[in-house]
């Protein structure tokens, strides 16, 4: 039986979630309000809201995001270990923190969006999922599955200043796996700026009954790409300016 129900679909997520066992669709979803209606009953059963992820395609596509449970957000250095770690996709990416809420006011204004934010951080996103045969699933199965969000790992914030790196066009991001070089980017990220996904996440988020707070870590999208790394890796990700984080599986 198939159903349309976004409880239902973020039950039967969250149910593989804890068994560590992809779920069999038994599911429908009509559209993107409605992947993001089982993102919402997904992140409430998960519990506090740390970060979110944010990136689109193109600087003209609708970006798309997800909530970040902060059981998932974990420091530099984090080993990851368990039957949960299948994929094991890794994207380097550059996150931002925000020293205080973000209001209306500051959703189209970039120098409030700027003035907003409080620190620079590297980040690894670790791809994950609970969909069955995951390389083929429907995209909006995707994002209601927060996106495929496994775990985000941050390194060492450093303070933002003026000319910090929000032009993403601009910016080098290497990524090894057990000291084996596997991405040197620069200029790879599709969107390039900041601050415009940063200014779309707020008023998209206050549209869905959310605030982005203080203290919230926002990643901002893959800068070399998504890449598989093996068991037992050891990965770790510079970002140029910025710093260097990682973690082992």
């Amino acid at each position: 039986m198939t159903t349309t129900d976004p409880s239902a679909i973020a039950r039967a997520l969250l149910q593989a979630r804890h068994a560590r066992q992809p779920a069999p669709r038994t599911w429908r979803l009509a559209d993107v309000p409605a992947a993001y209606a089982v993102q919402d009953a997904t992140a409430e059963a998960l519990g506090p809201i740390a970060a979110w992820k944010v990136g689109a395609a193109s600087p003209e596509a609708t970006p798309g995001c997800a909530p970040l449970p902060a059981s998932g957000v974990r420091p530099a250095g984090a080993l990851l270990q368990g039957s949960e770690w299948q994929l094991r996709g890794i994207e380097a990416e550059l996150a931002v923190r925000l020293g205080r809420d973000l209001t209306p006011d500051d959703e189209n204004d970039r120098p409030r969006l700027s003035a907003a934010i409080d620190a620079a951080l590297p980040a690894l996103e670790v791809v994950e999922t609970r969909l069955q045969d995951w390389r083929s699933s429907d995209p909006l199965d995707q994002l209601a599955d927060l996106q495929s969000h496994g775990a985000l790992i941050v390194g060492p914030p450093l303070p933002w200043r003026a000319e910090a790196p929000v032009d993403l066009r601009t910016l080098r991001v290497t990524l090894a796996f057990d000291g084996q070089p596997v991405a040197d980017a620069r200029g790879s990220h599709p969107v390039g700026n900041v601050l415009p996904l940063l200014g779309w996440l707020a008023r998209h988020a206050r549209q869905r009954g959310r605030r982005l707070r203080a203290g919230d870590v926002v990643t901002t999208g893959s800068c070399t790409g998504l890449l598989f790394a093996w068991e037992g890796a050891h990965v770790q990700a510079t970002v140029e300016g910025v710093g260097t984080v990682d973690l082992r599986f």
